[in-house]
């Protein structure tokens, strides 16, 4: 087999930090928030999930690529993802299921990548100096060059983006004939979310993002979810009237990660930009109603306050992070609305906390 050598890329970040490593995926330049993944499998819907619209992802396990990609494991149709930061990246694979490389699939949807990276190096400086904006280079070299364009790239913060990865047209999912109509708000969801209220015998029909509420209730369903989406939650007030008007005819309600900080901003809590937010399948929680803990999956880099939920008199805690103590759910008080910051999907991730859907059906109930 002819050899062919590999061809070099820089990553370069906001603060003047540069990485020197080889290409992956194909010859180009990509920018957006860097951030970094911590899940040890998982890569193919961590990249599918419309959350990480905008961003870079750092994946801190070693191998990236090794079993190859497979489309029983999109979230979403395509990459939603900016471009990957990894220290080896495997272009052959070694599992049966798999449906092509990962080397393939990049190709396919013009993804830009970079390995032989000191993630463990790169990761400890984001923990320090905090999520930031990045560019990835393989085919301009110049660092010049490089941080002009890097500086043209918009904070997270403020940035507006479910309109950019939600549906085109509403559409239906699962079985007409299913105990439960439920219209779902798709500020970015993910495929297994959807998959998660079909198999507890739901009807969906899912509406773009700015859709009214008057369009929503039309439909006349038993209830309504607010999915995970990307961006900041501040940049969609449109959602959080959606979900206001939802809150004012207490219809039951249920919101995951971009779900829920809309739901607190409905009831008037704030959120905020993290310093390097939750990414990863091993954050543990803390259930304040039940007492037990749970080991959770989690993608965001925006919270909801915890000092305004404290002295709130319409919303309480039910989840706090074992970590950090930030608010990772909420309950409307007097009303049948709930949500978390995590995503009780799971997928990738453990199971321990999709008890969550069934709660959800107890209200529809």
């Amino acid at each position: 087999m002819k050899y062919t050598p590999r061809k070099e890329a820089i990553l370069l970040l906001e603060d003047g930090e540069v990485f020197s490593g080889y290409s992956v995926g194909i010859i180009g330049i990509t920018t957006g928030e860097l951030c970094f993944n911590t899940g040890m499998t998982g890569y193919q819907e961590i990249y599918t999930d419309p959350s990480y619209f905008g961003q870079i992802i750092v994946n801190t396990n070693s191998h990236i690529g090794n079993y190859g990609v497979t489309d029983l494991e999109q979230e979403s149709s395509n990459p939603k993802f900016s471009g990957l930061v990894c220290k080896d990246f495997s272009k052959v694979y070694s599992r049966n299921l798999a449906d092509n490389s990962l080397q393939n699939y990049f190709e396919k949807f013009n993804i830009v990548g970079i390995e032989g990276i000191d993630t463990r190096k790169l990761v400890r400086h984001l923990r320090s100096k905090g999520a930031m904006n990045a560019i990835i280079s393989s085919s301009e070299m110049d660092i010049t060059i490089l941080k002009s364009q890097l500086a043209e790239v918009p904070s997270m913060k403020g940035l507006e983006l479910s309109s950019k990865v939600t549906t085109d047209a509403a559409y239906y999912l699962g079985n007409e004939s299913s105990s439960y109509k439920v219209a779902v708000l798709d500020l970015g969801v993910k495929k297994s979310i959807l998959t998660n209220l079909v198999d507890r015998d739901c009807y969906l029909k899912v509406f773009p993002a700015k859709s009214s509420f008057e369009d929503m209730k039309a439909w006349n369903p038993n209830g309504y979810f607010i999915s995970n989406g990307p961006g900041d939650p501040e940049a969609v007030p449109y959602a959080v009237e959606t979900v206001k008007h939802i809150l004012n005819e207490d219809h039951p309600l249920f919101g995951i990660c971009l779900g829920h900080q809309v739901l607190a901003l409905a009831n008037g809590i704030s959120t905020y930009k993290m310093h390097h937010g939750h990414r990863g399948l091993n954050h543990p929680v803390l259930n304040l109603l039940t007492g037990k803990g749970e080991i959770t999956s989690q993608n965001h880099g925006f919270a909801v306050r915890m000092e305004d939920v404290a002295v709130s008199a319409t919303v309480k805690a039910t989840h706090v992070n074992l970590n950090d103590d930030t608010v990772e759910g909420i309950r409307v008080i007097g009303k049948k609305a709930f949500s978390v910051q995590y995503h009780p999907e799971s997928s990738p991730g453990p199971h321990d906390s999709r008890y969550l859907f069934d709660d959800f059906i107890s209200l529809l109930k």
